[in-house]
Order: C-alpha cells, then sequence, then structure tokens
C-alpha cells in the first residue's frame, strides 16, 4: 500500500457500544457471511494480495469453518479514494468486517472512532493471547498501536539503514564491515572519504523535492537518535534541542562543508539521480530503507542495478547521536512503515471476524502471502525461514525491526511532515539550523492551532 499525499477528511464521531455477541449463525438460522475489503484487484492494483485472498485465504478459513461465507470486496483505485471509502463505510457502521489500512492511518481511525482496538472488538481473550504476539517484535507492533493500545495486526514491513559503498571505504582507509555508533563517526568517515575525492561522501535526503524520503530516510531517523519521536504522548515535538540536533546535523552535511551535494536536494528528480549516482560509484554513505537494496541496486531488475552488489554494497544500523542517546535510551535507530489489517467494531459477528484476522496473520498464512518471494513480514519465524538467502533482508529482520519506530498515524501529520521537508530544505539552503528549527515551531503552531499540543 502507498503512503498517502494527503489525508481525507474524517468528522469526529461518537461511537456507540457493540451488542453483537458474535455467534457462529445469524439470528435467522444462515450461514455466517464475513467480508474482507483491500485495495487490490485482481489483474489490477496489487493484483498478488488479491489472488491470495480469493485463491488461499478464504477457501483454506472455510476448511475449518464451514459455517462461515467469506466474501472480498476487492478495490484498485487511488489510497486516498480507497480510504474515503472505508472512512465513509465505518462513519455509516457498515463495510468489510476484515480490512486493509495503512499503518499512518490508524490514528486518524482511531481519533474518529471508526475503528477500536483489537481486545474491544475480538474479545480480550482472543487478541491478548494471540500465539502471533510472540513472534511480533514489540517495535514493529507498533506499526499497529495508538495511545498504548492495539488496533490492528501488522503486515510487511521495511526498515531504515545506512548503505555505503565498501570500494571507496578501502580507498578512503575505513574499516570494513563499517558500524558508526555516532553521527560524528558518520560525518568522521565522510572527511575522509571527501579527502579520498568521493564526489558526494554522504547523501541524507533533504529538502520538500524528495518529498517523505526526506522525512523517513532523514529527519525522522534522526530525531530518533536524538531521543525523541516527532509525536508522542499528544504532544508534537517543535523547536527543541532534538530538533535542532537533527537540522545541525543536515548543517554539518550541506552547510559549506562538501560532504553532500546541496543542488541533488533542491531537483525535482534528486532522489533518482543519487540512486543512480551510488550505483556508478559516486556517493559514499546513503540513508536508505531496504527496498534500496532490493528494488534499487538489485543486480538483474533493479531502478539502478549494480551487478556486483552483493560484493559492494555494505548497510549499517544508524547510530543515535551518542551512544544510548536514542530513543528508549538506544544506541541505534530506525523508521519502519507498512499496512496493517483492522477489524470493523461494527462486525455483526466480531469473534468470528477475528478468528479470521488471526488466520490472515498466521505464520502459514504468511508464508503463503510471500509466495516464495524474498521480502520481510511482521513475524519473527517467518523471516528466520524465508530470509535466508538474503543477507540484507535478514538484517534488517533480526537487528533493525527490534529497534525501529513509526510515524504518528493522524490527519495533521502529511503537513508536519511537509513543515520538516522544509525546515531541511532552509538549511540546505544555507539557513542556520537554529533559524530553520523557529521558523517550523511557526509552521507547527499554525498547522495546530497554537502551542498547546507542542512539547520542547
Amino acid at each position: 500500500m502507498r503512503f498517502p499525499s494527503r489525508p481525507a477528511v474524517i468528522g469526529v464521531i461518537t461511537v456507540l457500544a457493540l451488542t453483537s455477541c458474535g455467534t457462529a449463525r445469524e439470528p435467522g438460522g444462515d450461514d455466517v457471511t464475513l467480508t474482507i475489503a483491500a485495495n487490490s484487484i485482481s489483474g489490477g492494483k496489487n493484483s498478488e494480495s488479491a489472488d491470495w485472498i480469493t485463491k488461499w485465504v478464504i477457501p483454506e478459513f472455510q476448511k475449518t469453518h464451514p459455517e462461515v461465507k467469506v466474501r472480498f470486496q476487492a478495490s484498485g483505485v487511488d489510497d486516498e479514494q480507497y480510504k474515503t471509502k472505508i472512512a465513509l463505510d465505518l462513519k455509516s457502521k457498515t463495510g468489510a468486517d476484515v480490512i486493509d489500512l495503512d499503518g499512518i492511518w490508524v490514528g486518524e481511525f482511531a481519533q474518529a472512532g471508526y475503528i477500536k482496538p483489537l481486545a474491544e472488538v475480538g474479545g480480550a481473550a482472543a487478541a491478548d493471547q494471540w500465539e502471533g504476539w510472540s513472534q511480533i517484535p514489540q517495535a514493529v507492533q507498533g506499526l499497529g498501536i495508538f495511545d498504548g493500545k492495539k488496533y490492528g495486526l501488522p503486515q510487511g514491513t521495511d526498515g531504515r539503514v545506512l548503505f555505503y559503498n565498501k570500494t571507496l571505504f578501502k580507498k578512503a582507509g575505513l574499516p570494513e564491515p563499517w558500524q558508526p555508533t555516532s553521527w560524528q563517526d558518520i560525518i568522521d568517515a565522510g572527511t575522509k572519504l571527501k579527502a579520498a575525492g568521493v564526489p558526494t561522501p554522504i547523501q541524507i535526503n533533504a529538502g520538500t523535492a524528495m518529498g517523505e524520503a526526506t522525512t523517513m530516510q532523514g529527519m525522522l531517523p534522526l530525531l530518533a537518535g536524538a531521543g525523541s519521536e516527532i509525536y508522542a504522548t499528544g504532544k508534537w515535538t517543535g523547536d527543541s534541542q532534538a530538533m535542532k540536533d537533527a537540522l545541525g546535523f543536515y548543517q554539518q552535511i550541506y552547510g559549506g562543508s562538501g560532504l553532500g551535494d546541496p543542488r541533488l536536494q533542491q531537483e525535482a528528480k534528486g532522489r533518482d539521480k543519487s540512486f543512480a549516482q551510488f550505483a556508478e560509484g559516486g556517493i559514499g554513505i546513503l540513508a536508505e530503507s531496504d527496498y534500496f537494496w532490493r528494488s534499487v541496486v538489485e543486480p538483474t531488475a533493479g531502478v539502478a542495478p549494480m551487478r556486483d552488489r552483493d560484493q559492494v554494497v555494505g548497510y549499517a544500523k544508524i547510530p543515535a547521536k551518542q551512544a544510548g542517546a536514542g530513543i528508549r535510551g538506544q544506541d541505534h535507530v530506525s523508521m519502519s512503515g507498512g499496512a496493517v489489517r483492522v477489524l470493523n467494531p461494527f462486525s455483526e459477528n466480531p469473534r468470528l471476524a477475528w478468528e479470521l484476522l488471526a488466520f490472515m496473520h498466521s505464520a502459514a498464512a504468511t508464508k503463503s502471502q510471500l509466495a516464495g518471494q524474498v521480502r520481510i513480514s511482521s513475524r519473527t519465524d517467518v523471516n528466520s525461514e524465508v530470509l535466508t538467502a538474503d543477507p540484507m533482508l535478514r538484517y534488517v529482520a533480526d537487528e533493525v525491526l527490534p529497534i525501529t519506530a513509526y510515524r504518528p498515524g493522524v490527519a495533521v501529520y502529511p503537513q508536519v511532515s511537509t513543515a520538516l521537508q522544509e525546515a531541511t530544505a532552509a538549511v540546505v539552503s544555507g539557513r542556520s539550523a537554529a533559524e530553520a528549527s523557529s521558523a517550523y515551531q511557526a509552521k507547527l503552531e499554525a498547522l495546530l492551532g497554537g502551542a498547546a499540543n507542542i512539547g520542547g
């Protein structure tokens, strides 16, 4: 599921208490019908997911639940159109029983009362004691958590790391494997790469042209490394020390040191150019998600294929500003994205809906959905089995997902993200970190209608 460009308008509603008993049969004695909704359709958008639901999930679930008929409500539209449709269904207390949502929508839907915690809908005993929770790292569970409550089960996810060119590192006299333990380690490596003649020692996405890639690959990991999340306990991070530190790191790279290329951050296709430059040996260190490994520099079908990827491309965890300074006292940090599945709180058969949802996230179902592809799932048992042939993705699953964090799923986040991108653009254009942080604070207050929900 792609990330939305802007939120649909969702009005807050008062949710009535559930009265359904979740019996196996409806009052009239007819077989129960459950519906799955997803923005996927056979032969179209996310076709593989649609085929998995219709050809594997439904027949396999019905083998053990012969009294249940399962239907698939397919869509193949723009993400915003799908989001609006689901929101309207839930607002009118209708819609599918099991629903696919982008993880970034969870908080928004929860605040509107459109979804409720899994334990409230599916039953505390079922939702809280599900075997799958022990297989999903606590940090990954955060994809479906809002205000401390579990609203959805996470599907596949990803992680952000630092990629580096081993050949350039050797030329610069840098160690391999390389694992920085502080931001200063990154700057020091960049300085050596520059001295060795590397055109662009460090690439950290910046500016508005790179959009959400600036926020997810740059600002949010840096904030996390400075000990702050962009949104926590109802407060947004404003003109704080963590914000100044994160923007200060950008200033070290793009403020005249020659460690980064300011022009690249301002070009319309700057991110694509950074991919090509890395593949051609022009960039030493690049912050990206595992998408870069599996889809950009993939040796045969990548956007910027590197035939010698496995020998030349290294990867390392993103360090906190210094050891122990990251969120949760971590030495290293990351950010992740992904989709979740939630339960419709107005389902006529919530207990059976939970059984269907849990089945869709079982180990067997997860492996079936992967269909032999090497991708990161939310389950450690599945990852341990299917990622053995790809050490990088196994590295993300084992080392990165346990320390990751997620964007806040609230309606105003896309505008806050844009403000963060504008702050980095200001630094790239020559303004100081302090000036950019102060300007960001003003934009944040304008978005939120004041400073009441902004933390220092």
